[in-house]
């Protein structure tokens, strides 16, 4: 690494470090540090974990598994193990290991995937699911795969399978893995057809709050209007879990419509933080959605 990449990461550093900057900063600053990856960037991104924000946390343990190098490993491990840690925070840095698909994760995942917070214990037996499939996968089945245009590290393939009406009966069948719904879900997203989204925003009334988070999430990353409503209703219940309300105000923001702008306008003085930073964040998204004034840099391949 030359000297200018290296102040500039430590620039962007103090920037996502620094707590008395707007969300919105840092978080542009967390993935211009995914852009421009190494050692000494995970570095930056590590030393956020003690900060305050649920919502930052999650993000850093996100970016550090879409980044995929297992120097990130320690901190994710430990991460997840710190039960100090807010949950949605734990569940993340379980999905990051799942990410980064290394078989050193496999015994940590073991361990917490009878976590107490079923949110947790669920994405981890996901991790172990992916990792298991990326050690068996054969060369003919991941050729067969439908493309995936978001170029995410998702937490599981999509299915062989790219018939919409099945993927659907299989994306609602709560009898089904997790893992086999995930993979009806991220072939549905690479469909993208209105009925493909359609169906997806019916995931958001299933029992599973991972499962709504994720459905949540592959929303966003469409960008597709037809989600919209659904979005909405599961945002503004109060009941909903923080971590399903969190996605779906960044779904909101990719999307961008006028309406998604006034519903986030309503909840970004939420009394849940992480529902309100993720408001406040979504709106930035907004902005450059309808702008050229700023490269996101893929952040919103995520929408988180």
């Amino acid at each position: 690494m030359d000297d200018t990449t290296e102040n500039s990461i430590k620039a962007v550093g103090c920037i996502l470090n620094d707590v008395k900057r707007p969300l919105r900063d840092r978080f542009r600053a967390l993935f211009t540090l995914r852009n421009l990856g190494g050692h000494d960037a995970i570095d930056e991104i590590t030393k956020s974990f003690t900060d305050s924000s649920a919502l930052l946390k999650h993000e850093l343990a996100y970016v550090l598994g879409q980044m995929q190098d297992e120097y990130a490993l320690p901190i994710l491990i430990k991460t997840l193990k710190d039960t100090s840690q807010e949950d949605m925070v734990r569940h993340e840095a379980g999905e990051a290991l799942g990410a980064i698909g290394s078989k050193q994760a496999l015994s940590i995942l073991q361990e917490y995937s009878s976590d107490s917070v079923i949110e947790v214990a669920e994405t981890c037996q996901l991790a172990i699911s992916r990792i298991e499939w990326l050690q068996n996968v054969k060369k003919d089945e991941d050729e067969r795969l439908s493309h995936n245009p978001y170029k995410s590290i998702d937490p599981a393939p999509p299915a062989l399978e790219q018939n919409v009406i099945v993927m659907k009966s299989v994306l609602l069948n709560e009898s089904l893995s997790l893992f086999e719904r995930y993979r009806a879900m991220f072939s549905l997203r690479n469909d993208g057809s209105e009925e493909a989204i359609t169906a997806l925003a019916e995931g958001l009334k299933c029992k599973s709050a991972l499962f709504r988070h994720e459905v949540a999430y592959v929303l966003g990353q469409t960008q597709n209007p037809c989600g919209v409503d659904q979005l909405v209703i599961n945002l503004q219940d109060k009941r909903e879990n923080v971590m399903v309300r969190h996605e779906c105000a960044e779904a909101l923001g990719a999307i961008a419509t006028d309406k998604c702008i006034k519903v986030l306008e309503k909840f970004k003085c939420d009394q849940e933080r992480a529902v309100k930073e993720s408001c406040v964040v979504a709106l930035d998204i907004s902005e450059f959605e309808n702008s050229e004034q700023f490269q996101y840099a893929d952040t919103l391949s995520k929408v988180s």
